[in-house]
């Protein structure tokens, strides 16, 4: 039961890495390459060749992550390496199939070109990050840093990545055309956090009641969700009692409110966010 889980889980996974990538290479064709805009990391390069040497996008991603792909497979986790596999090829693919939708739309405005591909693209990276997938590049190169030095900021080189790429932009194609390079990536990467933070978003649930156990039984049953008890004392009554903590998708935050109400209507409840939690029965990021 449990080894068929895994293997749903992980197709579910796979599956959502494709349609993610899909979507993104159509946000790519379909409106920042027909501007001639650029993006973060590896295909902000690609698209720069793409732009100088009219060659497709999906070829040069594909070519630049072949040495990255040989040092994942050698330094780091094969998992990790098997999803970055998938999320590489399908977008070199996707961008190949879907190269005909640059020329579907003729609207002359770059302002809607930037929003919507960056929207679009962001949904697509969402949708892949969400389910612990990887496009290789830059996300291999980090993984690589942060191996060795665990406290390396990320950010800092991802953002000078991106400032270099801006730059070129800015001295190949004109200083506009930066600017609305940069509104792109700022817009996609404001959709991809969004997205990850509401997929994965969580709540702590303190519960004070009369009825402990049958609560924590009924979460345990219903909700397939661990119950840890503390001991408090009333302030005013001097009254020894459990209290039940347990964290929940947001997802099933009202089922577990229709289970407290339903066995003890006089019970406490206080809620909060969780913004990040690791552990069985929730999804732990690559």
């Amino acid at each position: 039961m449990g080894e068929r889980f895994v293997f749903k889980y992980k197709v579910t996974d796979l599956f959502f890495i494709i349609i993610g990538t899909i979507i993104s290479s159509i946000g790519i064709n379909m409106f920042i390459i027909h501007a001639k805009l650029l993006s973060g990391g590896v295909t902000g390069i690609a698209l720069i060749f793409h732009y100088l040497f009219k060659i497709q996008v999906g070829y040069v991603i594909l070519l630049m992550n072949i040495p990255l792909f040989i040092l994942s497979f050698i330094k780091l986790s094969k998992r990790f390496t098997l999803y970055s596999l998938v999320g590489t090829l399908s977008l070199s693919l996707s961008l190949i199939i879907t190269h005909p939708t640059s020329n579907m739309l003729n609207i002359d405005d770059n302002l809607l070109y930037c929003l919507y591909g960056g929207v679009i693209n962001g949904i697509g990276f969402g949708l892949v990050f969400v389910h612990n997938g990887s496009t290789g590049g830059f996300d291999i190169v980090t993984m690589l840093i942060r191996k060795k030095h665990s406290n390396f900021n990320i950010g800092k080189i991802s953002f000078l990545i991106n400032l270099v790429i801006v730059s070129i932009s800015a001295f190949i194609f004109g200083l506009s055309n930066a600017l609305y390079t940069l509104i792109a990536m700022y817009t996609t990467s404001f959709v991809v956090d969004n997205m990850v933070r509401g997929f994965n978003k969580s709540k702590s649930v303190f519960i004070i009641t009369e009825k402990q156990e049958e609560i924590a039984d009924a979460i345990l049953e219903s909700l397939h969700r661990g119950v840890t008890y503390f001991y408090g004392e009333g302030a005013y009554t001097k009254e020894h009692k459990k209290i039940l903590y347990c964290i929940v998708p947001f997802s099933q935050l009202p089922k577990l409110k229709q289970i407290v109400t339903a066995l003890d209507e006089k019970a406490f409840l206080t809620i909060s966010d969780a913004s990040e939690v690791q552990g069985k029965g929730f999804k732990n990021t690559l």
